[in-house]
């Protein structure tokens, strides 16, 4: 039996309601029948690039290498963005130019980024509003196939970048915020736990402000929290997340991406 080719993950924001993922799917399976398909999600908020960009981010690095990552929250489809291809050490990624990849720029050592002007890559089609089926899916295939990454076309140097500002570090203190709500409601903030750790020192204690809401020190796990007030921990990617205990505290407490997060020590 051949070895298995390629894996090739799928992020948008197009839910499960329309043909938009199926359409994906099937340009994908025609040109490469072989192809291996995984869903990362289909349930980003529509539009919402900054959280397509902490999706990717979270889960990108756990997949083989060679991996192809095509990610759709893709607002300016038919405009003047470009369509990308970056290529990592170990991955690449297909996506639009609006900085969706900007978490992986910063994260990766060396990126080689292209932008897709090959037309052999692309669906004919009347209309440009889905670049994810007659742009993306085909290009996904065909790099999968062993196209190399320079036929997709030239490299850039200029790719959009989110804003990310990273947390403020004043003495023992550190000023972040929150860049994500998951499904249960848990706040999920920027500053890392080793930021935490350099604000601690012998005998001091941790208290966490997030809107109107103080929180007296760190909690192990879920368990340790309450449904009735907010407890923080580091959580599996390292970060500090704020919880409510089988609720979603960011209903109960009114929180939202962008709000600040401080950390200090006393």
């Amino acid at each position: 039996m051949p070895p298995a080719g390629p894996l090739i993950t799928l992020l948008t924001d197009f839910g499960d309601r329309d043909w938009f993922v199926a359409s994906m799917k099937g340009v994908i399976l025609s040109i490469h029948p072989e192809a291996r398909l995984v869903d990362l999600s289909h349930q980003v908020t529509p539009h919402q690039i900054h959280d397509a960009a902490y999706l990717l981010k979270s889960c990108y690095r756990y997949f083989p290498d060679g991996t192809i990552h095509v990610s759709v929250v893709d607002p300016g489809v038919g405009g003047a963005r470009r369509p990308l291809l970056m290529s990592t050490s170990r991955y690449h990624f297909l996506a639009p130019d609006n900085g969706l990849l900007t978490y992986v720029m910063e994260e990766e050592e060396r990126v080689e980024i292209r932008h897709i002007e090959n037309r052999r890559y692309r669906l004919e089609a009347e209309g440009a509003t889905f670049d994810g089926r007659d742009l993306f899916a085909p290009a996904a295939a065909q790099l999968a196939k062993g196209e190399p990454a320079a036929s997709f076309g030239p490299l850039i140097g200029d790719p959009i970048r989110l804003d990310l500002q990273g947390p403020l570090r004043q003495n023992q203190r550190v000023v972040g915020r929150i860049v994500y709500v998951d499904r249960f409601g848990n706040l999920i903030s920027n500053i890392t736990a080793k930021q935490v750790r350099e604000c601690l020192t012998a005998g001091r204690s941790l208290t966490i402000r997030v809107g109107d809401r103080v929180i007296d020190g760190l909690v192990g796990s879920y368990s340790e929290g309450s449904s009735e007030r907010p407890h923080a921990l580091i959580n599996s990617n390292g970060y500090v997340e704020i919880f409510l205990k089988e609720g979603s505290a960011a209903e109960r407490f009114g929180v939202r991406p962008g709000a600040a997060v401080d950390c200090s020590a006393a």
